[in-house]
């Protein structure tokens, strides 16, 4: 039963569990203390029970598919988890029932879900993680089937057009989803990634790791095919080889499709004694590993998906009050300003001598770090950004009762 204060809200995510997702945590909680009953449908981890109150947050998950491979492991993938998901929220529609069907892409088929509630009066909300179409050929290096791609392009304009509202995470998302697919500013709200400061904090740094070198390079994040940490293995091999520096080490930590190769990769460029991959660490161990950090790297090259996209790692890079090298891209400059030095995209060896003049100038660190520290702290970290959240939802409200005739 729907409470005079708040609605029943559904969230469908596809691509992470919960409540690993962090986006999709910060915003069902914030949800939760705004006074609406919300559920999550998700994959499930392995050990997770299949039903489950996080926080408030009531929680179903599905077996997972398999890891997807190619073009028809996507199409296995999205097709058993579209299913899926409908049981499960039909389940749900049965039991506690829901008001808000709030869809978290990739994948942009849920509308296939929502557009069945939408027939049953509920409304439909859009969050846009990411440009699938975008992601697509950033995934593939740039080249990929047009057809695939305008096929993608199709999802993503009818989850738009027939979305009530959207939630975009920047400026660069909103102004796609007006020029692409024509909705109306009015229509979206902007929610930026911003980090939760209760988790993402300076801790004891590890000592182990401060041993390992004069100056710590760290690295948090996913490590997909097109995140770029190849990029950075690179530029680390031109830092040592051809700048002639032994002085540093670099700590990598995260997983992702491309884990394995670039392990691989890494002992291919013979860089055992100064490079170390953790995999999943929990958020302490993480912590520690940052915080132990002289220079954070967000390498993600440019091409139309990164240039458009917040990157997560480095808001929590600024959260520490951690200085960054980054590729000079859009949302990096929006995100960053000062708290970064930018390299030339792509540039390996650029990239390699904007971390030496970070390391030969602890002065400059310090005060990037602090530049990105305080814009976290004034405008960037969720507490800033929930409330653009509840207001959207506030709106949405509205439209509810006015559909449903209610005061």
């Amino acid at each position: 039963m729907r409470t005079s204060a708040g609605m029943r809200v559904l969230m469908l995510l596809e691509n992470n569990a919960y409540p690993q997702d962090g986006r999709v945590r910060r915003e069902a909680r914030t949800l939760v203390g705004a006074g609406h009953q919300v559920a999550v449908i998700a994959p499930a981890h392995p050990g997770q029970a299949w039903r489950e109150v996080i926080d408030g947050v009531r929680v179903y998950r599905y077996p997972a598919p398999p890891p997807a491979n190619g073009l028809v492991g996507y199409l296995i993938e999205y097709g058993y988890s579209m299913v899926a998901a409908f049981i499960l929220s039909l389940f749900v529609l049965l039991t506690d029932g829901f008001d808000v069907i709030h869809a978290h892409n990739p994948p942009d088929t849920f509308v296939l879900v929502a557009l069945w509630y939408k027939l049953l009066g509920k409304k439909f909300v859009f969050d846009h993680h990411d440009l699938a179409p975008e992601m697509y050929y950033a995934r593939f290096g740039g080249i990929g089937n047009p057809v695939v791609y305008r096929a993608l392009v199709w999802f993503e304009r009818l989850t738009c057009r027939l979305a009530d509202h959207i939630i975009a995470p920047n400026e660069s998302y909103k102004a796609v989803e007006m020029q692409r697919s024509g909705v109306e500013a009015s229509r979206i709200t902007v929610v930026r990634n911003g980090p939760d400061l209760a988790r993402v904090r300076v801790v004891e740094p590890d000592a182990e790791l401060r041993a390992m070198g004069k100056t710590i390079i760290g690295f948090a994040g996913e490590m997909g095919i097109h995140d770029g940490v190849d990029y950075f293995l690179r530029a680390a091999k031109h830092l040592r080889e051809d700048l002639g520096r032994d002085d540093f080490f670099c700590i990598l930590v995260g997983t992702g499709d491309a884990w394995d190769s670039l392990r691989q990769l890494s002992k291919q460029l013979g860089q055992e004694e100064y490079v170390r991959f953790t995999g999943y660490v929990s958020d302490e161990e993480l912590m520690r590993y940052l915080s132990a950090a002289d220079i954070c790297v967000d390498p993600d090259p440019k091409n139309p998906f990164n240039d458009r996209s917040t990157m997560n790692k480095m808001l929590e890079y600024m959260a520490l009050g951690k200085p960054i090298v980054a590729f000079d891209l859009t949302e990096h400059r929006v995100s960053a300003q000062d708290a970064a030095v930018y390299a030339q995209p792509n540039d390996e060896l650029d990239f390699a001598r904007h971390i030496a003049l970070l390391m030969d100038d602890p002065q400059r660190r310090r005060s990037m770090g602090a530049s990105g520290r305080r814009r976290i702290e004034t405008e960037l970290a969720w507490v800033h950004q929930e409330q653009r959240l509840r207001e959207a939802y506030c709106a949405i409200r509205g439209d509810l009762s006015l559909s449903h005739g209610q005061a």
